[in-house]
């Protein structure tokens, strides 16, 4: 059985890169957008629907049924919630599925590490970095002007800060929730992804001495 390295993120910290570079030094599937596609593989819903819902917290109350269907594989084709919530089942559901087959994946967003909290072999990672740094990273792959570019990261971290508190009922970036906080302000993807590599290796060392 190998780990599971779920990434959390701040809006302009190159997570996804990191989440990708990671992969390739380990050899682990990567998991981000794709998430999507199997969501809607396994739900029997249209993929550009789900995609509209991505990461966005339902309006309703209906979490708990939602956490309660994924945690115990329920169907939930009849179950009268909103898109937001079935997509949060469907790709919560496909996660276990992943991490049940044991061969190892990087994960980015999708409230992985507490979808995943019971699973044994959980590396669980938050990458922050200094907010003009962020700009400065948004500036650049957006296309953005400064105030453009600020906006755009204050507003993408309150969504995944909405929806990782919706879903889960703990608190997006409370560092006490994760393994390993990294700042990839200085360092940037590729130093964080071995940062990481680095990390998951002590961890499989230490494993294997305590055996």
């Amino acid at each position: 059985m190998e780990y599971i390295v779920t990434i959390a993120r701040q809006s302009g910290t190159n997570g996804r890169e990191i989440g990708r570079k990671l992969s390739e030094l380990t050899g682990f599937r990567f998991y981000d957008n794709n998430l999507i596609k199997l969501a809607a593989e396994k739900s029997g819903m249209s993929e550009e629907v789900l995609e509209e819902f991505d990461e966005k917290a339902s309006s309703s109350l209906l979490y708990t049924l939602a956490l309660s269907a994924a945690s115990y594989g329920h169907g939930y084709a009849n179950v009268n919630m909103p898109i937001n919530d079935k997509l949060f089942v469907a790709q919560s559901n496909v996660l276990k599925s992943i991490a049940e087959e044991g061969s190892g994946a990087v994960i980015v967003g999708r409230c992985a590490d507490c979808v995943l909290s019971e699973y044994p072999k959980l590396l669980r990672v938050f990458v922050m970095a200094d907010f003009e740094k962020r700009v400065d990273a948004v500036m650049a792959r957006e296309g953005l002007d400064r105030n453009g570019a600020r906006d755009y990261v204050m507003k993408t971290d309150k969504k995944r800060s909405s929806y990782y508190n919706y879903y889960t009922g703990e608190k997006w970036g409370r560092t006490e929730n994760y393994d390993l906080v990294i700042n990839s302000g200085d360092i940037g993807a590729a130093g964080a992804a071995s940062v990481i590599f680095e990390f998951l290796k002590q961890l499989k060392t230490k494993q294997e001495a305590e055996v």
